[in-house]
């Protein structure tokens, strides 16, 4: 079909309705956001010409996107959340904020209140066999120094790539800690080795994904919050290196700084009562001094047991 109907006086009649340009009331902002994302979805079934049949299929997949939860999964896959984090890395660059340990994606599987341990904790409950790890580093400011009462806020994958909470099979914050640093900066955690994981084979972000050519694989990795008074929050993961999707990580998560080597231990008796050998990761965080009390906040979104733990 070679009709365009996007510059006749109806489509954009009808655009400034949709978005409500013709009321009072309502949010300025908002009426101009819908304004620009229909109006490049409208031009989008123009330039290709999309059927109705496939133009509804996409409305039917959006409905199965709720059902399945799988919209926050799907964000990251489409490189939602690295954008943003490109879009932030610019404005602190930007603005003179370089530095420090990089930022990258949350996902969306943190669960707030994990318990709260003085420089060392265990995040395991025992009741699965993987390979332990210890995973430590140090926090310091700008000049190297040691930060004492950060707080590292960790949480990762079982060795099936399922989340405690999000799977109903683990204990409650199975794989879940807060620790806080002491004089020496230094958190350390021992548990075991996180697996990959992939999308639901069948859920609705895979679907999307297997018509783009694309896996829906992510790597070993471990998620951070580092936070403390007068510094800038920290969102971050470090990925396990040598694992296969290292470097192709379906969420776009990956940078070079924050891969790290799980290099295998043989050391007994060593701090933890470890038996045996054991991987250690070692990977050490720079805060930057915060620019306002805004910037030491971790930014708003729906997560859980949030409210809970406020």
């Amino acid at each position: 079909m070679s009709v365009k109907t996007m510059n006749t006086a109806q489509v954009q009649s009808l655009l400034k309705k949709v978005a409500g340009m013709d009321k009072e009331g309502g949010d300025e902002r908002f009426k101009h956001i819908v304004h620009r994302v229909v109006r490049d979805l409208y031009q989008a079934i123009e330039d290709f010409d999309v059927t109705p049949e496939e133009f509804w299929s996409a409305v039917y997949y959006i409905n199965d996107l709720g059902k399945n939860g799988e919209a926050a999964l799907l964000a990251p896959g489409l490189g939602f959340d690295h954008y943003l984090d490109i879009r932030m890395d610019a404005e602190d660059e930007q603005a003179g904020l370089t530095g420090g340990t990089p930022r990258t994606i949350e996902g969306p599987l943190y669960v707030a209140g994990a318990p709260l341990s003085e420089g060392f904790a265990r995040m395991d409950d025992g009741t699965v066999e993987g390979e332990t790890m210890i995973f430590t580093g140090v926090v310091t400011d700008e000049q190297g120094q040691p930060i004492e009462d950060a707080i590292v806020d960790i949480w990762h994958a079982d060795v099936k790539g399922r989340y405690s909470y999000f799977d109903p099979s683990q204990s409650d914050y199975n794989l879940r800690r807060r620790i806080k640093t002491g004089a020496d900066g230094r958190y350390t955690v021992r548990s075991y080795l996180p697996s990959g994981y992939g999308c639901p084979p069948d859920g609705s972000t895979q679907l999307l994904l297997d018509n783009l050519g694309r896996h829906g694989q992510r790597p070993a990795h471990i998620h951070f919050f580092v936070t403390k008074p007068g510094f800038r929050h920290l969102t971050s993961q470090i990925n396990v290196a040598g694992d296969k999707y290292t470097y192709d990580d379906f969420a776009f998560a990956t940078k070079d700084e924050l891969v790290v080597e799980a290099k295998t231990v043989s050391a007994s008796p060593n701090p933890w009562d470890i038996e045996g050998d054991y991987k250690k990761l070692e990977f050490n965080i720079t805060l930057l001094n915060a620019p306002n009390e805004t910037a030491q906040e971790r930014h708003a979104r729906v997560r859980a047991l949030e409210a809970d733990a406020a």
